[in-house]
């Protein structure tokens, strides 16, 4: 975790991370009053390239925004923990506890799921907190706000219980890498090394957000593989260039309707992978956990999982939607993301542009998660000049982001908003924009 975060931030970013902290401050003061004070900023990420594949063993590359939540807490002298949303006074509470049983769909589920998790894993837990937080990201956007908030609440947690002074907590988290992948599986429920899993929040999901979360660098975009986490290289964004991110208004919510189209790109993911392996197909490596790892097991192995998945028995789903599916995770993992990386390293901004614009279209005819909202952002960018332009996170809704000169970004901004506008009058009357370089990874302030 980053000393002092606050001095890895643009100026115009620490201003309005000023300004959270401040509503935080005040926030926590009617709530708890002011002692001791311990002051974290943890940012939302922008999903560059590898849309769906962390939970398949892929890879991604990935920054932190310049915007996210700034938390105040204090520590309590008993296992209470009770937070506020400095931004609409929203309030929750409950035991640090394993027995807690969280509302799927309200906002509490995470902070909730959390501290159920670590009470399971490293209970009892003696003590709460009290935390005010304040978010300057869209809400349900596509940038990771839930992912950052379970962040936020497991620093706040593990502080107060010095976790990482603790034997058991250092043997099966040594390190932040290990961090990131235990955040995902508290998310998604699932097991961790030794540590056993539980419901999660109710989606399926990977680590991609909390390693990005955590991990990132000002300045800098890094690509990691998945499951486990494993950093395989950071490049340098010229200080010419930021990102703008429009949040489309149409909200990327993983709750309802929303969360069952997320988990079933999850879903076709780990039926492919169990159709790969099962004995009597006898396909190479049987012992493989991921759909990178099945892929991986033979230079003809993508082509005879075509074969298989096309005249596969009975399946929980359509021949058609796996093949799309594995079709989208070839495209987005194996081809555009190792030709994108070598342009922008280049300095190649087309060629990368280009391959961007590849990897939408794979969003919007294989993997099918997109809207016409986010469809019609994503072109307007292009059309107004940005270098590349990609939606990104679970899709259905959500943000797209604009690669673009520094210098003209405030104009770019508003031209994207008022032609948006335009096309979709009414999610533009919810929609937002703002600039950013890729930020630093959760730290302290002050």
């Amino acid at each position: 975790m980053i000393a002092d975060v606050r001095t890895h931030l643009s100026t115009a970013a620490q201003l309005v991370a000023d300004a959270a902290q401040d509503r935080a401050d005040a926030a926590l003061a009617r709530l708890a009053g002011r002692r001791d004070v311990v002051r974290l900023f943890v940012p939302g990420r922008i999903e560059v390239l590898g849309k769906h594949t962390d939970y398949a063993g892929g890879r991604s590359l990935t920054c932190a925004a310049e915007r996210g939540f700034s938390v105040s807490y204090v520590p309590r002298d008993d296992d209470l923990l009770r937070l506020v949303d400095a931004r609409d006074g929203r309030e929750a509470e409950c035991r640090v506890d394993a027995a807690l049983a969280p509302e799927v769909g309200h906002w509490s589920n995470y902070p909730m799921t959390v501290a159920r998790r670590l009470s399971r894993n490293f209970g009892p837990l003696g003590r709460g907190a009290d935390v005010a937080f304040c978010g300057t990201l869209p809400r349900a956007a596509g940038l990771s706000t839930s992912s950052a908030l379970i962040t936020a609440v497991f620093l706040v947690i593990a502080g107060v219980n010095r976790l990482a002074e603790r034997p058991e907590f250092t043997a099966a988290i040594p390190d932040d890498l290990h961090l990131a992948g235990y955040l995902g599986s508290i998310e998604n429920g699932s097991a961790f090394g030794r540590l056993d899993g539980d419901h999660g929040v109710g989606t399926s999901g990977g680590s991609e957000d909390h390693t990005a979360i955590l991990l990132s660098q000002a300045g800098r975009l890094t690509w990691y593989r998945y499951h486990p986490v494993m950093p395989q290289g950071r490049v340098a964004l010229d200080p010419d260039y930021v990102f703008v991110v429009a949040a489309s208004g149409i909200a990327a919510d993983k709750t309802g309707s929303a969360r069952e189209k997320y988990n079933r790109a999850s879903a076709l993911v780990t039926e492919i992978v169990a159709i790969a392996r099962r004995p009597e197909l006898q396909f190479r490596r049987r012992g493989s956990v991921t759909l990178a790892d099945v892929l991986d097991a033979s230079p003809d192995a993508s082509a005879s999982l075509r074969q298989l998945l096309a005249d596969v028995p009975a399946s929980a789903f359509p021949s058609a939607a796996l093949l799309g599916r594995l079709e989208h995770f070839l495209v987005e993992d194996r081809q555009v993301l190792p030709a994108a990386l070598e342009a922008l390293i280049a300095g190649r901004l087309a060629e990368f542009g280009a391959l961007v614009d590849r990897s939408q279209r794979a969003a919007e005819e294989l993997l099918g998660n997109q809207v016409p909202e986010t469809v019609t952002l994503a072109r307007l960018a292009r059309d107004l000049g940005a270098h590349a332009a990609s939606s990104f996170g679970a899709g259905f809704g959500g943000s797209v982001w604009a690669l673009v000169d520094a210098a003209r970004a405030d104009a770019f901004r508003n031209d994207w908003l008022a032609a948006y506008a335009a096309r979709h009058p009414n999610a533009a009357t919810r929609a937002e924009a703002f600039v950013t370089r890729p930020g630093p990874g959760a730290g302290t302030t002050g």
